[in-house]
């Protein structure tokens, strides 16, 4: 289930989304898999951290039945550039977002060593880039796999 009082500050276009989504019953997984995408980046597309293309809003249209007008604000043609971020509190409060922040304060230093070490001095991109979520269930419990997948970005010299 999605954090409604969060969904209420976003802009009308996404608030539409996320409402047509909850009336359909749709996960993020389910309607990714309708109009072609991951269901991460269609998450982030929801929340405005993505830009739509022409092709994206008219699936979404013809999936969750909603009027083409009522996404007109994120659509490419109206040159659409998402404000990623924008709205979120650092720290963050939210016990999930925090933990992940939580993550890469308490690793962020040990990961980019490591990344130095296998790849040389360069950066993960976070463009050139996927994520996935799974959930595996073993006999210590149930566990939340993240895959963050991101092209390396080696430092040039000039």
């Amino acid at each position: 289930m999605s954090d409604l009082s969060y969904i209420s500050t976003l802009p009308a276009p996404n608030q539409t989304l996320f409402h047509a989504k909850i009336a359909k019953k749709l996960s993020f997984a389910e309607l990714a898999e309708k109009i072609g995408r991951s269901e991460t980046w269609l998450a982030a597309a929801f929340y405005g951290n993505m830009p739509f293309a022409d092709e994206d809003i008219a699936a979404l249209v013809k999936v969750l039945e909603i009027d083409p007008l009522s996404l007109e604000a994120v659509s490419p043609t109206v040159n659409f550039q998402p404000d990623r971020a924008s709205k979120m509190e650092m720290p963050p409060r939210d016990p999930t977002i925090y933990r992940l922040y939580e993550i890469v304060l308490v690793y962020g230093y040990a990961f980019k060593s490591v990344i130095a070490e296998k790849f040389g001095d360069g950066i993960m991109s976070a463009i050139c880039f996927t994520s996935k979520i799974d959930k595996e269930v073993d006999a210590d419990g149930t566990w939340v796999k993240i895959t963050l997948r991101g092209k390396f970005l080696p430092y040039i010299k000039y």
